[in-house]
């Protein structure tokens, strides 16, 4: 090929060159493992991965759905820590972000400090919580002892669990929300707010009439980025009660189930059956909640 075909070449197919590492990257460390998740998932392959293994159609599925007595109050739980976590974050977030717009005796101090929990790690987060919240000698029990409230279980009862770890998420996960919605306030127009002060408009209806259409937006990014990281939660969840979710699984949801499947047990068919129903679990409740942000 001569100079001049090769130039010809490289113009024409130019937008292929340039996308080429990208596509690459995508396939290799996404789509790659994804389609060989779902083809162990229509298999019976179990102890080593070199094992020999036949293909069992959707039984994997149909075992998940009708016959696994720890599927659906996994993908229960992991519904109720979603929703849970993410409700009080976009309250909290909503509130914190509205009172560092109005400058209300939030200084530079006061910001840094609420976005320290961004900067930890979640396993250094887990492990921290763990000694706050252990039963003999954890502060939270010390605290209530002092008030004179009975010492309580948190991590450590079936009944508490589960929400004292999602207390846990929107500790960490709630600067998040702050920052993302403080950069839609922050574009807010203030002549519309001027305008409703001066025709005596109250703070709430400044708020539901002026402020959050103006940033809906952002809050549904929030919303849909919060929404899904909160669904895949794994270190916590892992760190503070096992492979399992605990002895009686109270905090266990579909990505630890799935995990629990496979490394615990080395059912990789049955795993990979669990992980493919995860991944459309999370893209249905994307499609919902994209679904209600288009209809505000």
């Amino acid at each position: 090929m001569t100079s001049t075909a090769l130039e010809a070449w490289t113009n024409r197919n130019r937008k292929w060159i340039f996308a080429g590492p990208a596509l690459i990257y995508i396939a290799l460390l996404l789509v790659g493992p994804l389609a060989y998740t779902a083809f162990l998932s229509l298999t019976d392959a179990r102890g080593s991965i070199q094992a020999d293994f036949s293909f069992v159609g959707i039984q994997n599925y149909l075992t998940a759905l009708t016959a696994d007595p720890r599927f659906w109050p996994a993908a229960g739980r992991t519904l109720i820590f979603t929703a849970g976590a993410l409700i009080a974050e976009m309250i909290l977030g909503m509130v914190v972000a509205l009172a560092l717009h109005a400058r209300l005796k939030t200084g530079a101090f006061v910001r840094i400090t609420f976005l320290l929990p961004l900067v930890a790690t979640p396993v250094a987060v887990a492990m921290m919580w763990l000694l706050i919240f252990e039963p003999t000698i954890g502060f939270a029990n010390e605290a209530l002892g002092w008030l004179g409230i009975p010492a309580q279980g948190w991590i450590s009862e079936p009944a508490t669990a589960l929400p004292t770890l999602m207390l846990v998420d929107v500790w960490q996960w709630t600067p998040m929300v702050i920052l993302i919605l403080s950069a839609g306030l922050a574009n807010l127009p203030q002549d519309q707010q001027e305008a409703a002060m001066v025709d005596g408009a109250s703070g709430w209806n400044r708020f539901w009439h002026i402020t959050l259409p103006t940033i809906w937006p952002t809050v549904m990014a929030a919303v849909l980025l919060r929404g899904i990281d909160a669904m895949k939660t794994f270190d916590l969840l892992y760190v503070t009660k096992g492979a399992g979710g605990g002895s009686r699984h109270e905090a266990e949801t579909l990505n630890v189930y799935a995990y629990a499947q496979n490394f615990s047990y080395n059912d990789y068919g049955a795993a990979s059956a669990i992980s493919i129903l995860f991944f459309a679990f999370i893209a249905i409740v994307i499609g919902i909640l994209n679904g209600l942000g288009n209809k505000r």
